[in-house]
């Protein structure tokens, strides 16, 4: 399935069944070995706590994202938003967590990205030189399993032809294919060559109502960024 659609958009593209390489080694440098085990997916929050105004009070944690999803000690990546209330700031968060059992404490290996308040640029920063909780704020799509190695898909891709985005791609494959049945994937992959076009949100939530697509457009920082990029994808093909 993917595969087929992948030629609708790019040049080339190999879509396989192979093991997981092991994610603990680089370029990854992960907590957990793979992805595989018990896999969920799970979507906390969303842009509704966002716009119109935001609602600061709506923050959660990545262990008791686990115990909800009944896999406690999951290994959990995806994108979010950080908690503004740990940082002061509003900012992106790059979750990769091993989160806490009964046996281990939680590991957690996630980035922060917000604007440099020196130069207004980028500033990606690793999570845990700063801060030693696992909360979020405002919205998560996570990906979930038990960390274990096993078999995944690897999607090679390479000279973009169409319009849509490498993520926006495969989840549109997905739904012109399976229709009403949602089906999900996540993972991560990488970027090896070339630039994508990528946002940050600002520091400070917006004074003015959020009310249109062009209006968080508008708000959001946007920065083109040189590869290699490890990316944390988590899509679901429609809303169930």
């Amino acid at each position: 399935v993917l595969q087929k659609g992948l030629k609708e958009n790019f040049a080339d593209a190999q879509v396989s069944v192979v093991d997981c390489p092991d994610l603990t080694q680089e370029p990854f440098n992960f907590p957990a070995k793979g992805i595989c085990g018990k896999p969920r997916i799970a979507d906390v929050g969303g842009v509704p706590y966002l716009i119109p105004v935001v609602q600061k009070e709506k923050v959660y944690d990545l262990n008791t994202v686990a115990k909800d999803i009944e896999l406690p000690g999951a290994f959990i990546l995806g994108a979010g938003a950080a908690s503004s209330k740990i940082l002061g700031v509003n900012a992106e968060l790059i979750p990769i967590v091993q989160t806490k059992s009964e046996k281990k404490p939680a590991v957690n290996g996630s980035y922060i990205a917000q604007i440099n308040p020196a130069d207004k640029g980028c500033l990606l920063e690793k999570y845990s030189s700063k801060y030693t909780d696992c909360e979020f704020g405002l919205l998560a799509n996570l990906y979930a399993s038990e960390g274990q190695p096993g078999k995944v898909i690897e999607v090679k891709a390479n000279g973009r032809t169409g319009e849509l985005n490498f993520v926006s791609c495969l989840r549109q494959i997905l739904e012109k294919h399976y229709g009403e049945k949602p089906v999900g994937m996540g993972g991560t992959f990488i970027i090896q060559k070339g630039k994508a076009k990528i946002h940050i949100m600002p520091p400070e939530f917006s004074a003015c109502p959020l009310n249109t697509d062009e209006d968080v457009n508008n708000w959001l920082k946007f920065f083109e960024m040189k590869a290699p990029l490890i990316c944390q994808p988590v899509i679901v093909s429609r809303d169930p």
